[in-house]
């Protein structure tokens, strides 16, 4: 089960692109962030393999506006032979967001816990003992991400910071229909989509308390194998942050 303490971060951006699968070939963006990029957003700012991001809500602060705009995009996957991309570029129109901004709400989820390795490590004390903030508290104060946040697409970054309190959501339901949740990874790496169907941002707010959640906790694409390049990297920077601060 996740852990019951909420974090709330605020992003915006002047552009977003959540783009729909079930559109191949020209962009068209959802109205509202997906999950699993409200997760990959908290994962730039802190990843660690010991938890999990359970995304809980998503609150929708501007209404809803959408552009049209001609991206240059490349006919092919990048791999070990270099693109040369004026042989594959192509101009495609988009259908994205413009002028977008959101409250993510996430708790913490763990398998396996430790005395070294507690939510309030992450995210805080609370009650009495609310004395010091958490590790992902401290880098969205300070603006610290692993790599910058974006909206959907790489060139439409995101910028993120506390919510001060003032935010308001939308006061409007916006029809989404099915909306892909994330995409889930059994234990041999397969990956298979996850979608949760005739949903709805009702009254601003994007539910995402859901039993496909639940599922994502147990995919294996968060735990990368333990003799790799990620895992030693990931080990000496959880060294240096832990003999930096006490918690």
């Amino acid at each position: 089960m996740p852990d019951d303490r909420v974090v709330r971060v605020k992003v915006k951006g002047d552009f977003a692109c959540f783009t729909r699968p079930d559109l191949k070939i020209e962009r068209m963006s959802y109205p509202c962030m997906t999950p699993s990029a409200a997760r990959g957003i908290l994962d730039s700012i802190l990843w660690k393999p010991e938890f999990q991001w359970y995304v809980r809500r998503i609150i929708v602060l501007k209404p809803v506006r959408f552009a049209t705009i001609k991206r240059n995009e490349i006919n092919a996957k990048q791999g070990k032979t270099p693109i040369i991309v004026e042989d594959k570029r192509a101009q495609r129109n988009s259908v994205v967001l413009k002028d977008v901004a959101y409250i993510i709400e996430a708790s913490i989820h763990q398998n396996q816990m430790s005395d070294r390795n507690r939510p309030e490590k992450y995210i805080g004390r609370k009650g009495i003992d609310a004395d010091r903030d958490g590790i992902f508290v401290r880098r969205v104060r300070k603006g610290q991400c692993w790599r910058r946040p974006y909206l959907g697409t790489r060139e439409f970054s995101a910028e993120f910071m506390e919510p001060d309190g003032t935010e308001k959501p939308i006061k409007e339901t916006v029809p989404v229909g099915n909306m892909l949740f994330d995409i889930y990874y059994d234990e041999k790496g397969k990956p298979e989509p996850l979608f949760f169907h005739d949903v709805a941002v009702r009254n601003g707010i994007l539910n995402c308390e859901i039993p496909e959640n639940d599922t994502m906790m147990q995919s294996s694409h968060f735990r990368p194998p333990g003799d790799s390049e990620i895992s030693a990297a990931i080990y000496a920077f959880n060294q240096q942050e832990e003999s930096e601060t006490e918690l």
